[in-house]
């Protein structure tokens, strides 16, 4: 696994845990640790060379939301939600690393071209049924269904396969000739996926056609602009969900949510991988 410790320094240094804790110098993207939907916000931000230009405010998902943060979420607890300066409010992941694009300065990250720009745009509109599969298979309680999901899930790595043999250019791994819009949207969700292998063993398939993606894939995860997370890291905080429980809520017979800040996911031992047999207790978990 990749060393975290590098990415918890640098959290550390951005993070508060309070509205208020400091003058609105910049804006405050309140949001849950780990989440990928928060860490294409980070991608985008590094990409521009803006990785201080904005606040970043940790919410324990384990605990019911602050007022503040309701209020600017418009009563709704999903996140991230972006606090401006002045105190307007806008949400929702691509929206952000939209107006991120447009406000701060440096390289452009999305294509200047027209055509390419609409090229980019058709992948990007593949990672709504991309993203479903794979948390369907994760929090998929029943055996019985597994194969079914398994094979969703493949069959949306294999139609990204496809698009990318029919529309990349460049000669390399990416879409275009650099890691891009499309690639900030997807890592997160890459990085994400080590939970699937983990814990129900699917993982890409060494055939053709998946050779397109799985090399776009590795080549999105040794980006330096995606250092923000580790597998290790994904996989002992996502144990809940190879449960059946997200979102900071507690599988049967647990106290803990494996969400929690405390103790430290480094200080953690690996799960268990199995997921259709006995769950593991908050101790064995290394969660008390």
């Amino acid at each position: 696994a990749v060393k975290g410790g590098i990415q918890d320094q640098a959290r550390a240094r951005r993070a508060r845990t309070s509205p208020g804790a400091m003058a609105a110098a910049t804006p405050t993207m309140h949001l849950i640790p780990i989440c990928p939907f928060s860490q294409r916000v980070e991608i985008m931000l590094e990409l521009k060379g803006q990785k201080d230009a904005v606040t970043f405010s940790k919410v324990d998902i384990t605990k019911p939301r602050p007022d503040h943060i309701l209020k600017l979420s418009g009563g709704t607890t999903a996140l991230p939600v972006l606090e401006l300066e002045d105190g307007r409010a806008l949400k929702e992941s691509l929206v952000l690393v939209g107006y991120f694009e447009d406000r701060l300065g440096g390289e452009a990250v999305r294509r200047a071209d027209p055509y390419e720009r609409a090229v980019e745009a058709m992948l990007v509109g593949m990672e709504g049924p991309f993203v479903a599969s794979g948390y369907r298979l994760v929090l998929n309680q029943d055996e019985g269904k597994k194969e079914g999901l398994a094979a969703d899930y493949l069959a949306q790595h294999a139609a990204i396969d496809a698009f990318l043999r029919r529309h990349s250019a460049g000669g390399g791994p990416w879409l275009f000739d650099r890691f891009g819009w499309a690639e900030a949207v997807f890592t997160p969700f890459f990085q994400r996926w080590v939970m699937n292998a983990y814990y129900d063993g699917v993982d890409l398939p060494d055939e053709e056609g998946y050779r397109r993606v799985r090399e776009w894939r590795e080549a999105c995860l040794a980006h330096p602009a995606a250092k923000q997370t580790c597998d290790e890291e994904v996989i002992k905080m996502y144990y809940d969900y190879s449960r059946g429980v997200g979102n900071g809520g507690l599988p049967e017979g647990r106290t803990v949510s494996s969400f929690a800040f405390g103790p430290a996911w480094r200080d953690r031992p690996m799960p268990p991988r199995g997921k259709f047999g006995r769950g593991a207790t908050d101790e064995e978990l290394g969660l008390l």
